[in-house]
């Protein structure tokens, strides 16, 4: 029985195209090409974030992700433009209801006795989280967030409580693989600084974070004008780098290791 060479022919491009695609390597399958993620976040919903931060971003058309705490005054009466920031195509990250840090740290003055780590549960904070990641998702519509968690601590009196709640969300920002991920928490310092951070990482890092507090005014600062020129940075080198939310990213991260054989 003679085989239709057209058949033929289809089946022997399906099979090259499908070796071809398992031959690439983990640097090529990386999303945007070889380029390096770099996420831009933004700590504890402040009013300069909003006022100076956020447009400075939409001029050049970045997408960035902001970490939100309820409590604090720059989210509670500016609700509405923080849905609409969302709207704009940036994240609403979840950084826990009341921004709750260990006390018993060196230079941890400013916590609040009700609002220590060091005399929580598990289990509180559990409840906390996902209480924020509830209001996250009336006000954004989605289901799937990420989280940073405050101060970086993990730890409260019975146990981890950011292990007990990393299942909710997407990724948790310092639970990323040292080989995958670096990280920069620029205050004071100028556009050049982190720039220099950012060009000397060495070529197994394929996530750069960049997490700022207050630009232009609030605490932990970073001068409007050094924000903007390190903005302009990346605009310059879309051909070295793909910035973009953090949830964007790691879904994509996420997608990727699920297809490595």
């Amino acid at each position: 029985m003679r085989i239709n060479t057209v058949f033929i022919h289809l089946l022997l491009l399906i099979i090259t195209m499908y070796l071809a695609l398992q031959s690439l390597s983990a640097a090529e399958q990386w999303p945007r090409g070889n380029k390096i993620a770099i996420s831009l976040s933004y700590d504890d919903a402040l009013n300069s974030q909003l006022d100076n931060a956020l447009p400075a971003l939409n001029l050049r058309g970045l997408k960035a992700s902001f970490y939100i705490v309820p409590l604090y005054d720059g989210f509670k009466y500016r609700i509405e433009e923080w849905k609409k920031l969302a709207e704009q195509g940036h994240e609403l990250g979840n950084h826990s209801l009341f921004h709750a840090c260990l006390k018993s740290i060196p230079g941890r003055e400013w916590v609040e006795p009700s609002n220590a780590l060091d005399d929580k549960t598990v289990q509180a904070m559990v409840n906390e989280i996902t209480v924020a990641n509830t209001m996250l998702t009336a006000l954004d519509g989605f289901t799937e967030h990420t989280f940073t968690p405050p101060c970086f601590d993990q730890m409260v009196k019975d146990g981890n409580y950011v292990e007990a709640v990393k299942g909710q969300f997407v990724a948790v920002k310092s639970l990323e693989d040292p080989e995958f991920a670096a990280f920069i928490a620029p205050s004071d310092i100028s556009s050049e600084q982190i720039i220099h951070f950012i060009e000397k990482q060495p070529p197994n890092i394929r996530l750069i974070n960049v997490l700022f507090h207050g630009v232009g005014g609030d605490h932990l600062v970073t001068a409007t004008d050094e924000h903007a020129k390190f903005l302009d940075y990346l605009v310059a080198n879309q051909d070295k780098y793909w910035v973009d939310t953090y949830r964007t990213i790691m879904l994509a991260e996420r997608s990727k290791l699920r297809q490595t054989p």
